[in-house]
């Protein structure tokens, strides 16, 4: 297919992103940068898919490698796709897995970059045959057995006529052989090296997605490779590492020793909300997938809160029930070229620790914080203070209205005003429901009403493959007026509170 001219006069770039061996945290800061830019991001089925939420609103997200959906593109095809949204003005990334320039065809895709007159920059990445150092515990070099190490391909690409490796060489090797893309080929890579003098017994361990959650080790020899590939299970993505070294790794590395090794967690909720629990989830062990099951938004009207702000000294009470909450009105002040004085000596409560905690990072204290989030605990503390008052309610546009009408009832003035909105996230995200369908999924986070119902919308039945964690009564009332009953409920109700719910639950997977 011809390229077409540019539709845009602002010249395009490409970015080509080594995305790591899979743990979101190994990211590079400038890679991160780059994906923060991007239009257009295309992502490989190795690259860890939370990474891709680095991209901002609107950008379009292309996962490659999706046989289930049709048939894949070809890595032709990716390059012409990658050159022409390049050609129209897009900035794009072209995320891989481990680094870009290692058995990845890097190297290729700039040159048709630099074909094309389109500047590109080449990000380096982790790549996954050195993270099994760390991951696995397996020392590449030790100063007995190994002085060097190198990276070898097991799948060398069907067009070429005869191999480009010199087995007899390898097989010579003074240090430590890792074979990249081994797993159908291990028969015939294995049987060359014995074939040239590499004794039957050396030793080998497979490492099955490296520095991911479902990482695994198994030990063999050269001799038996084959044979432990298929008695395992091993599939790819995994690596080969051949040598003495493989000696020195323990039966357990410190990263599978981490309390929810092994477990996966659907996080689910705003994009702040989620990023905050996969930090806490990825440090200890966990594999996380996540959902934007909502998207805060401003509302779509600021003249009531306007208004409230214009007239703060009338109220007694200013009382948050969210972190949104707290975030939509100090960013309203601040828009209105005023600061935090502008708050006068209304009082401030906060429903729930969470909220509590955004609250002072505005370096505002409040005066009432009951850490258990329950309307009608807090009506009735705020009342015990005062005989009658005025309160003020910073909430979403269409919640619940359980604390105004709490209060109410009790003789309280209440105004309502909007300083957020929730936007449901239209579309599912494919690799999560294929795990909910295949039952991989061992708990589900809930942070808030909005995020059961888009869930619900999202999901239904599948929710029930898994256990699910809700941060709040509130949520797990609107969680049982849905027909799904949480199994959990976070103590604190905070984010950390659903951590620790989690691990206190016991070696991080549901029962049964």
């Amino acid at each position: 297919m011809p390229m077409t001219s540019p539709s845009n006069s602002a010249p395009g770039t490409v970015r080509l992103v080594g995305a790591g061996p899979g743990d979101p945290g190994l990211i590079t800061v400038r890679a991160v940068q780059c994906l923060q830019e991007a239009d257009l991001v295309l992502y490989d089925y190795l690259a860890n898919p939370t990474l891709v939420e680095y991209a901002p609103e609107g950008a379009e997200l292309v996962r490659l490698g999706r046989h289930d959906q049709g048939r894949s593109l070809t890595p032709d095809e990716i390059t012409e796709v990658m050159v022409q949204a390049a050609i129209d003005g897009k900035k794009v990334v072209r995320l891989k897995g481990g680094d870009a320039s290692i058995f990845a065809r890097g190297g290729d895709e700039a040159d048709a970059c630099r074909a094309a007159g389109i500047t590109f920059e080449i990000v380096p990445g982790i790549t996954s045959g050195l993270a099994t150092a760390a991951y696995a515990e397996i020392p590449l070099t030790h100063f007995e057995d190994a002085s060097a190490v190198a990276l070898v391909t097991g799948h060398e690409r069907d067009d070429k006529e005869e191999s480009h490796l010199d087995y007899k060489a390898l097989a010579a090797f003074p240090g430590t052989l890792v074979f990249y893309m081994g797993v159908k080929r291990a028969g015939r890579w294995s049987g060359a090296l014995m074939e040239q003098g590499k004794p039957p017994d050396t030793p080998v361990a497979v490492v099955q997605w490296c520095s991911r959650a479902r990482q695994q080790t198994v030990k063999c020899t050269l001799e038996t490779v084959e044979e432990a590939i298929g008695e395992k299970g091993i599939r790819p993505p995994s690596l080969f590492v051949v040598g003495k070294v493989v000696d020195h790794a323990p039966t357990l590395s410190w990263f599978q020793e981490r309390p929810l090794f092994g477990t996966t967690i659907l996080v689910a909720g705003s994009k702040q909300t989620t990023s905050k629990l996969r930090r806490r989830f990825s440090v200890l062990g966990a594999e996380i997938l996540t959902q934007s099951a909502i998207r805060i938004a401003e509302p779509v009207d600021w003249s009531p809160a306007d208004a409230a702000l214009d007239r703060i000294g009338h109220y007694d009470w200013l009382v948050f029930t969210s972190g949104n909450g707290v975030d939509g009105l100090m960013n309203r002040i601040f828009s209105r070229g005023n600061d935090v004085r502008s708050l006068g000596r209304v009082r401030l409560a906060a429903l729930g620790k969470g909220t509590a905690e955004r609250l002072r990072s505005y370096h505002l204290n409040p005066d009432l914080a009951p850490e258990k989030v329950d309307a009608s605990a807090l009506a009735q503390t705020l009342m015990e203070d005062i005989d009658s008052g005025a309160f003020l309610l910073a909430r979403a546009t269409g919640d619940r209205p359980v604390l105004a009408e709490e209060l109410e009832e009790i003789g309280a003035g209440v105004d309502q005003i909007p300083v957020y909105r929730t936007v449901d996230v239209d579309e599912p995200n494919q690799d999560v429901a294929d795990a909910l369908k295949a039952g991989e999924v061992h708990w589900i986070t809930v942070t808030s009403s909005p995020t059961a119902r888009s869930l619900v919308r999202l999901y239904g039945q599948l929710l029930k493959t898994a256990k699910i964690v809700s941060i709040s009564p509130l949520t797990s009332a609107t969680l049982k007026e849905l027909g799904h009953e949480p199994g959990n409920e976070a103590t604190p109700h905070t984010v950390d509170g659903m951590v620790d719910t989690i691990l206190q639950a016991g070696e991080g997977k549901p029962p049964g």
